[in-house]
């Protein structure tokens, strides 16, 4: 049953957004643990335990999106085969050790993903969800947060 009082063009609008952000969280998050299992170096602990801190954060973000799109009667499309094909985020280098270029990864890629989440906002906004204009906003905030606190360790 769709959300009452929001148009099918507004609905449509914003699962196909939200489906393509939640690509997008998931590779994440993937990109998060990868970084989080493999990082070395002085400032290893500091920076093992904040991509496991920013990496919850992400999944919580994950459930909220997927949420969304069951509550406006779509389906949450996160499954790898579905990922894989549609997340734009570029894909993270397996070859990766080192603490400092761990943080410049993930900083481009909490940045990216920052920057299509932002777009969103502006594409279901036109479409007049303001209700999925709200999880964006949140999203986006957060995103912004956890940059600045990856990026703080180099230095920025």
């Amino acid at each position: 049953m769709p959300v009452r009082g929001l148009k099918d063009n507004a609905i449509k609008t914003s699962i196909e957004t939200l489906n393509a952000c939640l690509s997008d969280l998931i590779a994440l998050s993937l990109a998060l643990k990868q970084a989080h299992w493999t990082v070395k170096g002085r400032n290893f602990i500091a920076i093992h335990e904040l991509f496991d801190a920013v990496n919850d954060r992400v999944n919580e973000g994950i459930d909220t999106v997927a949420e969304r799109i069951q509550v406006l009667g779509g389906v949450a499309l996160g499954t790898l085969e579905v990922v894989s094909g549609a997340a734009k985020m570029k894909p993270y280098p397996t070859n990766v050790v080192e603490d400092v270029k761990h943080v410049e990864e993930v900083s481009k890629r909490l940045a990216d993903v920052g920057e299509r989440v932002r777009k969103s906002i502006e594409v279901v906004s036109e479409a007049g969800d303001e209700g999925t204009v709200d999880v964006f906003v949140g999203l986006s905030r957060q995103l912004d947060k956890d940059l600045w606190f990856v990026e703080s360790h180099l230095g920025k």
